[in-house]
């Protein structure tokens, strides 16, 4: 006989004589909110006090188990039942408690599975501990638990990397006792028999000795030092691994102060700022309305970029047509192409088959005129107008009446492209970043008679190459050029001034660039400045300080960088060192311009260069050009490389305040007051008291 009781309204409980079944239905991911939490101990409890059933076993309705923490509820007090105290209650039960996980069982969901007394996976099953990503650590006894499962460097892998480990992985390790292939409630009904049945052995997770392994934590410890000194949560995360020795609640106790320790960090409120503008980016009005259909894609051009666009929308199963003006062209670019898809295959990202398929659906051609039926085309080719605009002129001819019309276009201006056709409603910029078939980054540039389902396209394609749509209005640069434009002055700047470019790169690796400014120009090509100070010669500002005296005196040799061998860095075999050529220029530049360099400290080199940055982006806001601050912020995250612990250039901005930031500005106008000025925006800021984060919630 079946009986069903409902705990509450996310939380039931099914029982089948001895058999006890506990339902979480709390759609879409089954996140463990405090419903969740509290109809979870309540159900134990009750189970426990009637004694009646033998086994229980847990499970979640939909398409996963439980996927993590309820993200409406970040940055409100807590509620309780904790989870640490929950998750204490069902591994405490007298009666043996079994989960069944199927979907993703990530961070507090893995965690709920790690505190049951066996664990049941079904095939297609990912588990994962996040936290790191979010500038935390498991806090409700993964760090305890799953060394006791799996092993102290299993447990530092998962944890340290965020990664999500498939279901055979999980077996092998020893975190999961059997994958079946069934469904949840089926999974549930069969493994509590089996434990009736002495066919599945149960016991306590807290039971379980930890074998030790002094060696993996100082060696971590040891790596976090060298190369993550600048972060916190790593480090908490093997002093909590290490904790796991100890008794279940003293282990607890570390693992929970560190816990909330790492909450109160700068770093975790950065990062929680750069989960949710991910997904505040594609939630304007804009990205809502009605869309065209986009069942086949035209790239033109076959270069890195046309390849990396083809690419990106091959794997997202889009047939693509590449055009090409020349057969030796094109043939480069499906072998570009080609080789991209084998390094998808080699990463894991897709199998041999699916290459394969992919391949299928690309059709090359030397002809526009294989264009004639696709839904959209994506224009790559070279960074001209002249170029550009006859193309798109015989676009207008070509394609069928409907047809999206797109440039990949990085400075010039939309509105002048599209006015060579007689639809500029149909024409956008989509503004992929190198490799496009990597970089997440996908500004859709808003012309002046862009029409609304343009726009919303734009998005639900962004969305199809999983890709970060941002909408940017028409100026030179858009959003992320304009400003990398403006703020990279300031390290041509320091450098004939005083600093070296190591000096420059290394400070800002330090701050937590991946890579410097001038290490970033060797690897874009210092050619592509060189031609964008050129293209802008004639309207530069007459009392502006030149900044590409060196960069030009380098360019004007052929060294552009790793393509050509040599640039700021020369390139070799090992590491890149300093060119000793460009410290000749540099000094050659400082003596024609009569200038005494002076010694700069790291610290204001970070300030500079970030107080630079953060002027521009203010502008971009106050114009328009971005909606809001956090496009910008996710411009930098998934763009341009800004370490996304400190949450983009305009949340970076707050952490510092709009006063400070005028203080800083007006004290640099001293040396340059041409350059230096304050923002109006950022001015009312300071007279108010207000935040960028003020602005992000006034829309």
């Amino acid at each position: 006989m079946t009986d069903v009781t409902q705990v509450n309204e996310k939380i039931s409980i099914e029982t089948q004589g001895d058999i006890a079944l506990i339902i979480i239905d709390n759609p879409p991911v089954n996140a463990t909110g405090q419903v969740v939490r509290q109809g979870l101990q309540d159900a134990i409890t009750k189970l426990n006090d009637e004694g009646t059933a033998k086994v229980i076993a847990i499970y979640a309705e939909g398409r996963t188990f439980v996927a993590g923490a309820d993200i409406t509820e970040f940055g409100k007090p807590p509620q309780p039942p904790a989870l640490p105290d929950v998750y204490n209650v069902i591994e405490d039960s007298e009666i043996p408690v079994i989960s069944v996980m199927h979907g993703t069982a990530l961070g507090g969901g893995f965690e709920l599975g790690l505190a049951t007394h066996a664990r049941i996976g079904i095939k297609g099953l990912r588990v994962g501990l996040p936290e790191i990503l979010l500038g935390l650590l498991p806090g409700a006894g993964g760090t305890q638990r799953l060394p006791r499962l799996a092993g102290i460097p299993f447990t530092l892998d998962m944890a340290l990397s965020g990664r999500q480990v498939k279901a055979e992985e999980a077996l092998e390790k020893g975190v999961i006792d059997r994958l079946v292939d069934a469904t949840p409630r089926e999974a549930a009904l069969q493994a509590a028999q089996d434990v009736l049945d002495g066919k599945l052995a149960t016991r306590r997770t807290c039971d379980v000795d930890v074998e030790a392994d002094d060696k993996a934590l100082e060696d971590t410890a040891a790596m976090l030092k060298a190369k993550q000194a600048h972060l916190y949560s790593p480090h908490k995360i093997v002093e909590a691994v290490a904790a796991s020795a100890l008794p279940r609640t003293e282990g607890l106790k570390i693992e929970r102060q560190a816990f909330v320790d790492s909450m109160q960090t700068p770093q975790r409120a950065g990062l929680i700022h750069a989960f949710f503008g991910e997904r505040a980016v594609s939630g304007i009005p804009e990205a809502k309305g009605d869309t065209r259909e986009i069942a086949k894609i035209g790239v033109i051009g076959g270069g890195t970029m046309g390849s990396g666009i083809a690419t990106s929308c091959l794997l997202a199963g889009i047939p693509v047509r590449l055009v090409e003006v020349a057969q030796d062209g094109l043939d480069r670019g499906v072998a570009t192409i080609t080789k991209n898809l084998e390094g998808a295959v080699s990463r894991g990202k897709m199998s041999a088959d699916q290459k394969d398929t992919a391949l299928k659906m690309l059709e090359p051609s030397l002809g526009l005129d294989v264009l004639s039926d696709v839904d959209l085309v994506i224009e790559a080719v070279f960074e001209q107008m002249d170029v550009k605009k006859d193309i798109f002129g015989k676009l207008n001819t070509v394609c069928k009446p409907g047809a999206i019309l797109a440039s990949n276009t990085s400075y010039l201006d939309v509105n002048e492209i599209a006015a060579c056709t007689d639809r500029p409603q149909d024409v956008l910029g989509l503004h992929f970043f190198s490799p496009a078939h990597v970089m997440r980054l996908l500004e859709i540039v808003q012309g002046a008679k862009t029409a609304p389902d343009v726009i919303a396209t734009g998005f639900a394609l962004a969305k199809k190459l999983k890709k970060v749509g941002v909408l940017a209005q028409v100026c030179d640069g858009f959003i992320g050029n304009r400003i990398l434009a403006h703020y990279s002055k300031t390290a041509s700047y320091l450098v004939l001034d005083g600093a070296s470019p190591q000096q420059v790169d290394d400070a800002l690796e330090g701050f937590g660039f991946a890579m410097g400014p001038h290490k970033v120009g060797d690897l874009a090509g210092l050619d592509i400045g060189w031609m964008t100070r050129k293209r802008k010669a004639a309207t530069r500002d007459p009392n502006e300080r030149y900044a590409g005296d060196v960069a030009d005196k380098i360019c004007e040799n052929g060294w552009f960088g790793r393509k050509a061998g040599q640039g700021y860095y020369i390139y070799g075999q090992g590491a890149p060192v300093p060119n000793p050529e460009v410290a000749k220029i540099i000094d050659d530049v400082r003596a024609e311009k009569g200038i005494t360099p002076r010694a700069f400290s790291d610290e204001e080199i970070v300030e500079r260069y970030m107080t630079a940055m953060i002027v521009e982006a203010t502008r971009v806001v106050e114009d328009g050009t971005a909606k809001r601050p956090v496009d910008v912020d996710m411009v930098f995250l998934f763009g341009y490389g800004f370490p996304r612990f400190r949450g983009g250039p305009l949340h970076y901005a707050d952490t510092i305040g709009a006063k400070d930031l005028v203080a800083r500005i007006t004290e640099y106008a001293k040396e340059d007051a041409n350059y230096w000025q304050v923002p109006p925006l950022l001015q009312k800021m300071a007279d108010e008291g207000t935040t960028f984060a003020d602005l992000n919630k006034g829309a």
